[in-house]
C-alpha cells in the first residue's frame, strides 16, 4: 500500500510541476490588437548537421536591436541550450513592411571571416515569434567550381516573414530568404551591408489551438506511419514467434522434467539426480557482490519508473513540439522524485540477501547512475565552455541542479532506504540452500556470459531497431517525433522480449547445472543497452553528417549514459522475470 501511495503522490507532484512549467510568451494570452508588439526572440545559431553545437545568435556580427533584453528561461530551456534574446526585427501585429532596413554596417575582415566560416558549415538560425519556432539558413555556398578553393560564399541580407493570423491571434509564421539579395563574403576584405526584412500578413481559418499541428504532422505523414506500423508488426511477429516458441518448448520440457522427477522419486531414491533439480540446494545461494547487485536493481527500478512516467506525460500531450525544455524538466524533476523508489528497492533487497552494511549500499545506489552521469556532464560541459556553445550550463543552473540533488534526491533516497530496511521482508526461497556450493561442471564456450549476453541482447534489439532510427533523428537531428503511442507499444514489446529471452537462457543455464544465474540474468537482460550503443556507432558513421570534437563527444558521451540507463533498467526486468520463473519451477518439485 505504501508503494502505491508513493506512486500516486509522485504523479500528482509531477502534474503540478508541469502545470507551472508551460512556456509562456510575454503576452500570456497570445491576443493582440492592431499595431501591438508581438514578442520575437532570437535563440541560437549553429551548424545544421551538429545539433548540440549551437551558439548565441549575436555571437555572429548581426545587427543589434535598439533594446537588448534577455528572456528569463525555465530550467528545461537552459538544459536544452536555449538562450533567448530580443531579435533586431520589429514584427508588430498586422503591420506590413516592405524592404525595411534593419541596419547598415561595414563588416570588418574578421567579421567577414566569421560569416564565411558559418556559411561554410551550413549555419542556421532559430527564433521564436509568439512562441512559434522559425528558422532559416544564414547564407549559401556556390559550388560551381570543382575545387573547394573556387567555391563562393554568400550571406543572405534580406529576410521575408510571411505571418498568418486568425482574428487577434498569430497562427503561423514562415521565413524565406531572398536568393537574389546576397553579400559575397568569399574574400577577406571589408564589406558594406544593408540588412533588410519584409513582413506580409495573411488571414487564415486555422484555429489557435491547432497552430502547433503543422510541426507534429511531419512525423505522422502516411509513408512515415507505414514504416512505423511495419516496424511494430515486424516486432509483434518476432514477439509472438519467440514467446510461442519459448512457451511451447519450456512448457513441454518442464512438463517432462516434472514427470521425470516425480517418477524418479517414486522409483529409486538413490538414483543420481541430473539437470536443474540437481542444483536445488545451490540455486538460491545469494550472489557475489550483493551490495552492487541490490544497488543495480534499485537504480534499474527507479529508471523503469522514470520511463513509465515520461510515457504517461507524453501520451497526455505534455511534450508537444517545441514546448521548449519540457522533456529535460520532466527528466530532472521525476528522477529527483523517484529516488525514494531506488532507496527502498535496493535496501529492502539487500536486507533480504542478509546484507549488513545498508548505509554503504544506499550510497552505492545513489552514485551508481548519477556518478557516471555527473562525470560525463563535467567533461562535456567543459568542452562546451571551451567552444563557448549554448550547451554550456550557466553557474546558476548547475547550482539549481545541485540543490535539487541535495534537498530532494538525497533525502528521498535516505527515506526510501530507511523504509526498505524497516520492511523486514524475507527472501522467499522454495528450497533450502546447502552449506557448501556444488562445483559447476565444465561448460562449452557458448554457455559463457559474453556469448549468452550476445544472444540475449540481439532479439530485443531487433524488435526496436527500426524505431531507433526515428528517435535518433529526432534527438540528434531536426526531425520531430510525436508518435508516442507507437513508441509505447514498442517499449512494451521490448520488455516482453527481454523477459522471455532471459527466462529461456536462465532455464538452459540451470539445466546445464550452472547455479550462478543471478548476475547472468541481470547481464543478459541489460545486454540490449550494449546493442543500442553499437547502433550509435552505425548511426554516427552511416546515417548522420555529424562532425567535430564537440558534437562527437556529446553524442557518444550522452548516449553512453542513456545506454547505461537502459542496461540497468532492462537488467532489472530480466532478473525479476528470471526470479519469478526460478521460484515457480522449484516450488513445483519436492526439495529435500
Amino acid at each position: 500500500m505504501a508503494g502505491k501511495k508513493m506512486v500516486a503522490l509522485l504523479f500528482v507532484a509531477v502534474l503540478v510541476v508541469f502545470g507551472a512549467d508551460q512556456v509562456r510568451s510575454d503576452a500570456s494570452d497570445h491576443r493582440y490588437k492592431d499595431g501591438d508588439q508581438v514578442p520575437l526572440y532570437a535563440n541560437k545559431v549553429g551548424p545544421f548537421h551538429n545539433p548540440s553545437e549551437t551558439y548565441r545568435y549575436f555571437d555572429l556580427p548581426f545587427c543589434f536591436p535598439a533594446h537588448m533584453k534577455e528572456k528569463k528561461e525555465a530550467l528545461g530551456e537552459v538544459l536544452n541550450g536555449d538562450r533567448l534574446v530580443s531579435a533586431p526585427y520589429q514584427l508588430d501585429f498586422l503591420r506590413e513592411k516592405d524592404s525595411e532596413v534593419v541596419c547598415k554596417k561595414r563588416l570588418s575582415k574578421e567579421e567577414v571571416g566569421q560569416f564565411r566560416a558559418a556559411v561554410k558549415k551550413d549555419y542556421y538560425f532559430q527564433m521564436y515569434y509568439d512562441d512559434l519556432p522559425i528558422w532559416g539558413f544564414i547564407g549559401k555556398v556556390d559550388k560551381e567550381g570543382k575545387d573547394p578553393s573556387d567555391f563562393k560564399y554568400y550571406l543572405f541580407k534580406h529576410i521575408h516573414f510571411d505571418i498568418f493570423y486568425n482574428k487577434d491571434r498569430v497562427i503561423e509564421i514562415n521565413v524565406r530568404t531572398d536568393p537574389n539579395a546576397l553579400v559575397d563574403v568569399t574574400e577577406d576584405k571589408e564589406v558594406d551591408v544593408e540588412f533588410l526584412y519584409t513582413v506580409k500578413w495573411k488571414d487564415t481559418n486555422t484555429p489557435f489551438d491547432k497552430r502547433m499541428d503543422k510541426y507534429s504532422q511531419s512525423s505522422s505523414l502516411p509513408h512515415h506511419l507505414e514504416i512505423h506500423w511495419f516496424s511494430i508488426i515486424n516486432s509483434c511477429v518476432t514477439v509472438l514467434l519467440l514467446t510461442g516458441f519459448l512457451a511451447t518448448i519450456l512448457m513441454r520440457v518442464l512438463k517432462n522434467d516434472f514427470v521425470k522427477y516425480a517418477h524418479d522419486e517414486e522409483s529409486a531414491e538413490d538414483q543420481e539426480e541430473t539437470g536443474w533439480k540437481y542444483i536445488h540446494g545451490d540455486v538460491f545461494r545469494y550472489p557475489k557482490y550483493k551490495s552492487l547487485f541490490a544497488a543495480s536493481l534499485g537504480s534499474g527500478t527507479q529508471l523503469f519508473t522514470l520511463t513509465v512516467f515520461i510515457f504517461i506525460l507524453a501520451l497526455v500531450g505534455v511534450f508537444y513540439p517545441y514546448n521548449r525544455g519540457a522533456l529535460f524538466t520532466a527528466l530532472v524533476v521525476i528522477y529527483a522524485l523517484t529516488s525514494g523508489i531506488a532507496g527502498y528497492t535496493a535496501t529492502s533487497f539487500y536486507c533480504q540477501l542478509e546484507g549488513t552494511n545498508w548505509v554503504r549500499n544506499l550510497l552505492l545506489t545513489g552514485c551508481l547512475f548519477c556518478g557516471p552521469l555527473f562525470l560525463t556532464f563535467c567533461f562535456l560541459n567543459t568542452v562546451a565552455i571551451v567552444y563557448t556553445a549554448t550547451a554550456a550550463l550557466p553557474f546558476g543552473t548547475i547550482v539549481v541542479i545541485v540543490l535539487i540533488w541535495t534537498l530532494v534526491t538525497s533525502p528521498l533516497l535516505v527515506l526510501g532506504g530507511i523504509a526498505g530496511k524497516n520492511s523486514k521482508a524475507e527472501f522467499q526461497a522454495p528450497c533450502r540452500t546447502t552449506k557448501y556450493p556444488r562445483e559447476i561442471p565444465p561448460l562449452p564456450w557458448y554457455r559463457g556470459a559474453i556469448p549468452q549476453m550476445a544472444m540475449a541482447g540481439f532479439l530485443p534489439f531487433s524488435a526496436i531497431y527500426i524505431e531507433l532510427y526515428y528517435i535518433f533523428a529526432s534527438v540528434w537531428g531536426h526531425r520531430i517525433y510525436t508518435i508516442y503511442s507507437i513508441l509505447f507499444i514498442v517499449f512494451i514489446i521490448l520488455l516482453i522480449v527481454t523477459a522471455f529471452i532471459t527466462v529461456a537462457l536462465t532455464y538452459f543455464q540451470l539445466a546445464a547445472e550452472d547455479h550462478e544465474w543471478w548476475w547472468r540474468s541481470f547481464l543478459c537482460g541489460g545486454s540490449t543497452g550494449l546493442f543500442i550503443y553499437a547502433y550509435c556507432l552505425y548511426y554516427y558513421y552511416a546515417r548522420s553528417d555529424m562532425s567535430g570534437f564537440m558534437q562527437t563527444s556529446f553524442f557518444f558521451g550522452y548516449m553512453a549514459c542513456i545506454c547505461y540507463g537502459f542496461f540497468l533498467m532492462l537488467g532489472t526486468v530480466g532478473f525479476r522475470a528470471a526470479l519469478l520463473f526460478v521460484r515457480h519451477i522449484y516450488r513445483s518439485i519436492k526439495c529435500e
